[in-house]
């Protein structure tokens, strides 16, 4: 599936359901968009809480939601990238269960949508370090993501 920022990837995953329950992919190592394993992790966020913003210098990350609804937001401010200065939501749930792809430069952050604690699995490519991770408050104006609703 095609997005606005250069080398994000949106993967539409399976899920398998019987009258025991289901299984739910992620990703499989012959998948053309898999680098390689570093660690796998959950994360969980409290109704309507904003986890943001950090991005990695070298992990990639991909992201799963596989409990409740996220936002995900990504912006990019890679001087070199066609894509330099985009900003982009997505909504991952296990309704619309996709797997998304975050290349290393990319600010990313997501919110809590609803009532209920989602729970994002992360598979990334290297095991985490803090000396490749930078983070910026939610409300940062270099990025200027507003994180309220917004009703039309």
């Amino acid at each position: 599936m095609e997005t606005n920022i250069e080398g994000v990837g949106l993967h539409k995953l399976k899920q398998f359901h019987d009258e025991r329950g289901k299984v739910m992919h992620m990703l499989r190592a012959y998948h053309s968009h898999f680098e390689k394993f570093g660690e796998i992790y959950f994360s969980c966020t409290y109704p309507d809480v904003v986890k943001a913003w950090h991005k990695h210098s070298e992990m990639t990350l991909n992201y799963a939601a596989v409990v409740g609804v996220v936002k995900v937001v990504l912006f990019d401010d890679r001087k070199n990238s066609p894509s330099y200065g985009v900003t982009e939501e997505y909504f991952l749930s296990p309704e619309n269960y996709y797997l998304l792809t975050v290349p290393a430069g990319i600010w990313n952050g997501f919110k809590a949508i609803g009532g209920d604690m989602p729970i994002v699995a992360n598979c990334a490519t290297i095991s985490h370090r803090s000396d490749e991770i930078t983070r910026l408050p939610f409300d940062d104006q270099k990025i200027g993501y507003d994180w309220q609703v917004t009703h039309y």
